[in-house]
C-alpha cells in the first residue's frame, strides 16, 4: 500500500493498520446469542463515557501546520492514510473513507478523527496539489478499495464520508455500484457548483495569480459568527475569557499566519481544480437516478460558497433513501466548526451499523462523554426544575441514598412506574450512567422510533435521546436479547397508558395481567429490581385529558378523525391522546428503587404459571408500596421547593448534591 512520503508529527506515518476479518456468513441464532450476547454487551470494548476527541478542540493552526508540512514534502500520486490520532478502532468496525474537498489534502476531518477512529476503521484520501488525475480516475481509485473491501466482507457496510467535491465522488461511486452496501454521509456536496455565484466570483478574480483566488476562497470558506459562538459557549461552561479570548483571535488570524502555504502551490492549480469540480458535479448529478445507497446529507445553512440547504432539499427528492440535517449558523467548511459531531449525528440516524440490516440490541455503540454533556445541556432546565432525588435499597433492606443497592453487574431488569409523559426517564438514564457508568436500554412504544428524513442540528431532541441511550421498541423479542446481552433493561409494564394518563390517576399503576416479564427474567437469571418515582404532581397540572375530549360535543367525532392515535395493549381500554397540561411552581422528583430480586433460585417460574404470577404480583406490590412510602416522605424534604433549593445552591454551588429527606 501506498503511504505518504514521511511521518509527520500531525497524523503520523499512514501506516495501514490489520485489517480485521470477521465470517458473517452465518445468521446469529438463539443459541449463539446466549454466548455472544455478554461480549456484545461491553460494545465490543467500548466503555460507555469514553473520550471521543471532541471535548479538546483543536485550533486550526493546527489545521494549517499540517497542510503546511503536506505541502512541503508531498510527491507522487494520490494516495489514502490512517490518521494516527484517531487511535484503535473497537472490534469489527466498519470502514470509513474519508472522500475530501477539492482541495484535496485529506486532513479536513480532523476535528473528528478521535471520535469517528473509534468506531470506524478510518481511512482519508490524499491528492496532492501537483496531482492532475482525471476525475473518472479518482473515481476509479475509490471504487477499487470499494470493491476490494466488499469482496472481504460481502455482508459488511461501507460508509463514504464525502466533503464537498468528495460528496461528488461518494455519489459517483455509489450510482457505479448499487449492488454494494454504501451508506453515504454527504457533507454539502458540490452538485450544486453550477448554481452557484463561486463560479462567476473566481472567474473575476482569474485576472489575479492562483494564490489570490485560493486566499480569496479560503476566507468565504471561514466562519467567523461560529468562531464567536464557540467562544461564548465556551465561557458559559467555565472556560476562562482571556483563554477563550486568545483562541478566538488564533483562529481567525490562523490562515494569514500560514499564508506562506500559497507560495508553495503549483502554477494552474485553481483552473485544473475548478475544471475538476465542475466536472465532479456533472458527472454526479447525471447518475444520481442510479444510486442506492442510504444517504445522511449534512447541510449549512450559512453556505457563502455553494446554495448548500437548496440543493440539500433538491437531493432529498431525487435519492430515495435520503435523511437531511441542517446546520442553521455554519458555514461551507461544516467538518471545521465548533459544535457538528458527526459520529453522534450517525448515531441518531440509526446508520450505524456492522452488517446489512441495522440491529438496535448489536450495533449499539454507548454515549461517549461529550453526547452526556450534549444531553445534559439540552435537559438542563428539566433538572434545574426537578431536581432529581435517588435512593436504592441495600441487599439488608437499608435504603441509602444515591444507587448503591443496585445490581452493578447484569442482567438487571428494572421494572417501574411512568410519569406524566414518561419525563422520569431522562434523569434516571443519565444518572445510571454518571454514577454507575452503566447504559439503561429503555424498552419504548415503537411509534417514538419516527423515521426522521428532515432534522435540525441544533441540540438533541427526545428522539435522539432514545436513540443515544440504546432504546429500543416495545417487543419481547427485544427484552429477551438484552437480557441475554446481559444489560440494564428499563421496563414500564403500564405502557402509555401511565405515560398519558387521565386526571385524578396519577401514580396509579395500569399493568397487564400478563406476567412475561417475570418468565424472561428467570430464562437468563436476571435481577429484577422493582422501583417507583413521584413527582409529576408537583411540576404540571392536567386541563384536560382523553376521557374530557370524548365527553365533549363532537368529542367522539374528533377522537375517529384522529388518525394517529396510538395503542399497544388490546387488554387497555384507552386511547392516546396528548393531554392539555400547563407548569406549576416546580417541586421535585424522587426515585426509590428497592430490595433487588434475584431469580436465579426460581426456575419454577419458566414451568409454573401460579410461581410466576405470585412473582409477578410481589414486584407490582414493591412498586405500589415504593411509591405510597415516596408520598409520605417527600412532605419531610424542606427542600421540596424550587427557592429553598436556589436558595442552598447559591450558598454552596450550581453543582452541589441538594439534601432530601431521611431514608
Amino acid at each position: 500500500m501506498a503511504t505518504l512520503s514521511r511521518p509527520l508529527h500531525t497524523q503520523a506515518a499512514a501506516l495501514w493498520r490489520p485489517r480485521r476479518q470477521w465470517n458473517r456468513s452465518h445468521e446469529r441464532t438463539s443459541c449463539q446469542l446466549k454466548h455472544a450476547g455478554r461480549l456484545q454487551a461491553r460494545y465490543r470494548g467500548l466503555e460507555p463515557l469514553y473520550d471521543d476527541g471532541y471535548q479538546t478542540v483543536k485550533n486550526l493552526d493546527y489545521y494549517y501546520e499540517s497542510l503546511g508540512e503536506l505541502v512541503e514534502h508531498d510527491s507522487g500520486p494520490p494516495r489514502w492514510f490512517c490518521p494516527v490520532d484517531a487511535g484503535s478502532p473497537i472490534e469489527d468496525a466498519p470502514l470509513m473513507l474519508y472522500l475530501p474537498g477539492v482541495d484535496g489534502m485529506g486532513m479536513g476531518l480532523f476535528m473528528h478523527h478521535k471520535a469517528l477512529g473509534r468506531i470506524f476503521e478510518l481511512r482519508c484520501m490524499h491528492v496532492p496539489f501537483h496531482d492532475r488525475t482525471p476525475f473518472e480516475d479518482l473515481v476509479t481509485i475509490v471504487e477499487d478499495v470499494v470493491r476490494r473491501e466488499h469482496a472481504t466482507s460481502p455482508n459488511k457496510p461501507i460508509y463514504l464520508l464525502g466533503n464537498s467535491f468528495g460528496g461528488c465522488l461518494a455519489l459517483a461511486v455509489a450510482a457505479r455500484n448499487p449492488h454494494i452496501d454504501l451508506i453515504l454521509v454527504l457533507v454539502n456536496p458540490a452538485t450544486s457548483y453550477e448554481k452557484s455565484s463561486i463560479q462567476q466570483l473566481l472567474s473575476f478574480f482569474s485576472l489575479f495569480s492562483d494564490q489570490a483566488c485560493m486566499a480569496i476562497t479560503a476566507l468565504l470558506n471561514y466562519n467567523i459568527d461560529n468562531e464567536a459562538h464557540m467562544a461564548v459557549s465556551s465561557m458559559i461552561n467555565g472556560k476562562h475569557p482571556l483563554e477563550e479570548l486568545n483562541r478566538l483571535t488564533s483562529n481567525m488570524s490562523s490562515f494569514l499566519k500560514h499564508s506562506n502555504i500559497l507560495d508553495k502551490i503549483p502554477k494552474d492549480t485553481m483552473k485544473w481544480k475548478m475544471k475538476l469540480i465542475k466536472r465532479a458535479a456533472s458527472y454526479a448529478n447525471y447518475r444520481l437516478q442510479s444510486v442506492q445507497a442510504e444517504v445522511l446529507l449534512l447541510a449549512s445553512c450559512a453556505d457563502k460558497l455553494l446554495p448548500s440547504k437548496a440543493e440539500a432539499d433538491r437531493l432529498q427528492k431525487l435519492l430515495p433513501k435520503c435523511t437531511i440535517y441542517f446546520f442553521d449558523k455554519h458555514g461551507h467548511s461544516l467538518l471545521l466548526e465548533y459544535g457538528v459531531h458527526v459520529a453522534s449525528i450517525i448515531k441518531c440516524t440509526d446508520l450505524y451499523r456492522h452488517s446489512r440490516r441495522y440491529h438496535r440490541v448489536f450495533d449499539y455503540i454507548p454515549p461517549s462523554a461529550t453526547e452526556l454533556k450534549e444531553v445534559d445541556k439540552a435537559t438542563r432546565d428539566l433538572r434545574f426544575r426537578t431536581c432529581p432525588a435517588m435512593y436504592s435499597t441495600l441487599q439488608d433492606g437499608t435504603v441509602v441514598r444515591g444507587l448503591a443497592g443496585v445490581p452493578q453487574d447484569g442482567p438487571v431488569l428494572l421494572v417501574g412506574n411512568h410519569m406524566l409523559l414518561g419525563i422520569e426517564l431522562i434523569s434516571l438514564a443519565a444518572e445510571f450512567l454518571r454514577l454507575k457508568g452503566v447504559v439503561v436500554r429503555g424498552i419504548a412504544h415503537p411509534q417514538l422510533f419516527p423515521d426522521k428524513k428532515r432534522a435540525w442540528s441544533e441540540g438533541h431532541d427526545f428522539f435522539d435521546f432514545l436513540n443515544l441511550w440504546g432504546g429500543v421498541p416495545m417487543m419481547y423479542k427485544s427484552i429477551y436479547e438484552l437480557l441475554a446481552a446481559g444489560e440494564f433493561v428499563l421496563l414500564y409494564p403500564g405502557g402509555h397508558r401511565e405515560a398519558l394518563h387521565c386526571k385524578g390517576e396519577e401514580h396509579r399503576l395500569f399493568w397487564p395481567s400478563q406476567a412475561e416479564f417475570v418468565r424472561l427474567a428467570a430464562q437468563f437469571n436476571a435481577t429484577i429490581v422493582p422501583f417507583g418515582v413521584v413527582g409529576e404532581d408537583d411540576l404540571l397540572e392536567l386541563l384536560c385529558t382523553f376521557d374530557d375530549i370524548r365527553n365533549a360535543p363532537f368529542g367522539k367525532e374528533m377522537m375517529q378523525a384522529y388518525s394517529d392515535h396510538l395503542k399497544l395493549r388490546d387488554d387497555v381500554d384507552h386511547e392516546v391522546f396528548f393531554p392539555g397540561l400547563y407548569m406549576k411552581i416546580p417541586g421535585r422528583f424522587y426515585y426509590q428503587f428497592g430490595k433487588p430480586i434475584p431469580t436465579k433460585d426460581k426456575q419454577d417460574i419458566l414451568t409454573d404459571k401460579q410461581a410466576a404470577n405470585d412473582l409477578y404480583m410481589h414486584v407490582k406490590s414493591e412498586v405500589e408500596r415504593i411509591i405510597s412510602n415516596l408520598l409520605e416522605k417527600r412532605v419531610e424534604d424542606k427542600y421540596r421547593s424550587l427557592i429553598p433549593r436556589m436558595l442552598y445552591q447559591a450558598a454552596r454551588g450550581p453543582t452541589c448534591e441538594v439534601p432530601a429527606f431521611d431514608p
